[in-house]
């Protein structure tokens, strides 16, 4: 593939619930080697550390059980502006943290894509759909609201103003096994393309991503890829706190990754919700660098492919 700067952006948010150990995320995705696995593949690295949450209060109309608000809300402000930026610069990789953070990397990247005058598409791969409000949500973990948050959802009061929304027919969720009842009622009455493990075992998981690529290509996007742990089986990826049985193998995610390759497309990544407080030896952090390595060129053998732009 055509060599990319890619810029990494460490994210350690923790804040998008409540259990701890999402911080330590992005320093691990470094000792696995994502800067060397990249430069192997003849891209150019930057990395600019770790970030910090911008300083931020709590609305007062915010529901006062949501976990940690005006720390989420200074994040989304601190990678919106970063994540913008880095789109000027290259193909910026966020290194997560709890999925909280792409309230503020989708932002930035969307920003970017209207300044340029191109539709900004979004593919989450993730057990779970992440369509909550913080009144939505039973829990108050708003690491399960972040594609609300993009599509121009209410209920964000104090977060960044969403002047760019991505329009429902641009995202795509692949992996889904995990949706509650309020998510699942709104997720059928829009216009999200949406795929859940039955679905892919039933057909596969390379149909519905190939014709969600085709449509980003035909409509000349950008492409946002968000890559959560729990996409993965547990099996293959423990280090994450909220674990779903029957999630994608090791070889489905890798073509999935291939296929995003080969279709030239993505622009933007994140590497979310990593804890390597319950990772086994490094396991889960190598997994999801070698599934980076694949989005941005790695393979066992080159051959012919049919790119979609």
């Amino acid at each position: 593939m055509t060599p990319e700067t890619c810029i990494l952006i460490g994210a350690p948010v923790d804040s998008g619930k409540a259990r701890r150990g999402c911080l330590m995320g992005p320093d691990a995705y470094r000792v696995a080697g994502l800067a060397d696995a990249l430069t192997t593949l003849g891209h150019t690295v930057q990395d600019l550390g770790n970030l910090a949450p911008a300083p931020a209060d709590t609305p007062q109309d915010m529901p006062t059980h949501v976990h940690a608000p005006a720390e989420t809300i200074g994040w989304t402000q601190t990678l919106a502006k970063a994540g913008q930026s880095a789109m000027s610069e290259g193909l910026p990789i966020f290194l997560g943290g709890d999925h909280s953070l792409s309230l503020g990397s989708v932002l930035g990247v969307a920003n970017h894509a209207a300044s340029t005058g191109k539709p900004q598409f979004v593919l989450w791969l993730d057990a779970h759909s992440d369509f909550h409000t913080p009144n939505s949500s039973s829990s108050g973990n708003l690491h399960g609201t972040p594609l609300a948050y993009v599509t121009g959802a209410k209920g964000f009061s104090g977060f960044p103003e969403v002047t760019n929304p991505i329009p429902e027919n641009q995202i795509c969720i692949l992996g889904l096994r995990s949706v509650d009842g309020p998510e699942r009622d709104v997720l059928q009455r829009s216009a999200i393309r949406r795929h859940d493990m039955r679905e892919i075992d039933e057909t596969g998981i390379a149909k519905p991503l190939a014709a969600f690529l085709a449509h980003v290509a035909d409509m000349g996007g950008a492409l946002h890829v968000s890559l959560d742990v729990d996409f993965l089986d547990p099996a293959i990826a423990p280090a994450v706190g909220t674990t779903v049985p029957g999630g994608a193998t090791i070889r489905e995610a890798h073509l999935v990754m291939e296929m995003i390759c080969d279709s030239g497309l993505m622009t933007s990544l994140d590497l979310v919700e990593l804890n390597p407080f319950l990772d086994e030896r490094g396991r889960t952090a190598q997994v999801m660098v070698d599934l980076a390595a694949s989005a941005l060129g790695r393979r066992v053998f080159d051959r012919p492919t049919q790119a979609f732009g």
